[in-house]
């Protein structure tokens, strides 16, 4: 009767005339993010558009099936698997368009499941693009995943995260309604109805599409790199340089990410996607030049560095650009650092939408960042207390084959992200062999199930997100795992709640994520 019941349900979502993919193999794969597996699904639901995003999901919760919106499968917290089986899991990948580019209005308005490697190509021939311009996961990273989770780094040291850039989007609710949120020129326009759905993590909507504001590309860059001794130092830096307004991007590692990256990346890719970044600025000698510094600086020019920072300028004259990298780096050195070798962000702005390798460690490791946006009154007392909790279990971590790596990042106008990452020894899951890549995953060992490791790293990913509530930090990406409704005062937490009930009074969109 049970699987009556399904078909059923199924075939009546069919009627809309959305792709459904039932087969074991999907369902497994869909039933995974970075992290870990969630709960069992009925089916994967990927719609062509809006009106059939619309249609299915009406058809779907009409039957009391809950709905979660998936796009480009890159969280780690919780934001599109579940504990309660029988969803219907939304896949966006085919809503891919860039539906309009306004040169005039300067917007460009996208379906949700556009990656931000696939904006900043369409935007690039007309020498535009967004003021936030994408994570490090763009390449599968989507524009609607973005706005639902929140996100950091291409254009972030200036301009915030990904839901400033946001403008107003078209969401589609529990019941099938599709509803517009402001206005298409201008943010906000009376109360901010765009803004309720931004960093929501899919709990009170699905994106169906995005209009983001448009700005010149930049026509020339900066760069610079600098070692310092300690992480308080080098936070103290980052801080300054953030309230300098001088940075389009500054972030860092700590010792043991650097030790990873250099292990990871080649001088070969380095050279290749440095020379490919000239030849686009019509340049062919300077793609040789480029090349040749990155060879003669080796793989080895931040071995005896205990931190790392990274300053990246850019500005329509090169003098400008020129101008807030010496204000950058006269900071940095008042602050006890000492230059080094500018590959590092030189590389990263080459190929900001590189392949995404980084999910397994260098020895083929799993990995799970967790992160905190500080003051950066905060920030120097959080990252003692992050130090602190690894030394307390550093035996058992040891003992595991666990380890930690920590990058930071400075937020334009919010303060600073401590992100430490746990590597552990385990067997990488369906989507980490469907995302890195092939060649790449045949020189990684192939680790086994590891439980012990497993189970312990759970427990210190909990008590980082404890720390974290407890020194007043603020997330991304949030979930079902970050504490979001703990912090909230009690009044706006009940107006979340009512919002909720409003929006989806059986709570059958994505339940769970947000705390809701």
């Amino acid at each position: 009767m049970a699987t009556k019941i399904h078909s059923d349900a199924i075939d009546q979502i069919a009627d809309t005339g959305v792709t459904i993919l039932t087969d074991s193999a999907s369902l497994d794969f869909y039933a995974h993010d970075i992290y870990e597996r969630g709960a069992d699904l009925l089916a994967v639901v990927r719609p062509r558009n809006k009106d059939e995003l619309a249609a299915a999901v009406a058809a779907t919760t009409s039957q009391g099936i809950a709905v979660i919106p998936r796009g480009g499968g890159m969280s780690y917290t919780g934001g599109y698997i579940s504990s309660q089986p029988g969803a219907v899991l939304f896949d966006f990948a085919e809503m891919n368009r860039v539906l309009e580019i306004d040169e005039t209005d300067r917007t460009v308005t996208v379906e949700a499941g556009c990656t931000w490697a696939e904006l900043y190509k369409a935007l690039q021939p007309k020498g535009l693009r967004t003021p936030f311009w994408g994570t490090l996961s763009g390449l599968k990273a989507s524009i609607g995943g973005g706005m639902s989770q929140n996100g950091i780094f291409w254009g972030s040291g200036r301009y915030g995260t990904a839901a400033q850039s946001c403008v107003a989007m078209e969401m589609v609710l529990a019941d099938g309604t599709i509803m517009c949120t402001g206005a298409k020129f201008s943010r906000p326009y009376g109360p901010d109805l765009t803004g309720i759905f931004l960093a929501d993590t899919g709990a009170l909507g699905m994106k169906a599409t995005i209009t983001l504001r448009l700005i010149p590309e930049a026509e020339t860059h900066g760069y610079a790199s600098f070692s310092f001794e300690n992480h308080a130092h080098t936070l103290a830096a980052m801080a300054e340089i953030e309230r300098a307004g001088v940075s389009t991007e500054c972030f860092g590692f700590d010792p043991s990410l650097n030790a990873i990256r250099m292990k990871r990346d080649s001088l070969a890719s380095d050279a290749k996607a440095l020379g490919k970044m000239m030849k686009k600025q019509g340049s062919v000698w300077g793609a040789i030049k480029e090349g040749a510094k990155v060879v003669a600086a080796g793989r080895d020019f931040m071995d005896e560095a205990k931190f790392s920072l990274h300053v990246l300028t850019e500005a329509r004259l090169q003098a400008a650009a020129d101008d807030d990298l010496e204000r950058a780096r006269t900071i940095a050195l008042a602050h006890g650092a000492t230059e080094t070798e500018n590959t590092i962000p030189k590389i990263i702005r080459a190929n900001p939408f590189g392949p995404l390798n980084s999910m397994l460690g260098p020895e083929g490791q799993r990995w799970a960042p967790i992160h905190g946006l500080l003051p950066h009154s905060g920030a120097i007392a959080c990252y003692d207390a992050i130090n602190a909790l690894f030394a307390r279990h550093k035996k058992e971590m040891d003992g595991l084959g666990i380890f930690p790596g920590t990058l930071i990042s400075a937020v334009g106008g919010s303060g600073t992200i401590i992100e430490p990452c746990l590597y552990w020894p385990d067997a990488p899951n369906p989507l980490h062999r469907d995302t890195v890549e092939d060649n790449h995953l045949a020189k990684l060992p192939e680790l086994e199930a590891n439980p012990d490791a497993w189970a312990f790293t759970q427990r210190m990913k909990q008590a980082l997100v404890d720390l974290f509530y407890d020194h007043g930090a603020v997330h991304f990406q949030i979930g079902r795992t970050y504490r979001y409704r703990d912090s909230l005062d009690p009044a706006a937490d009940a107006l979340l709640v009512d919002l909720k009930k409003s929006l989806d009074p059986r709570g059958l969109m994505n339940p769970g994520s947000l705390g809701l």
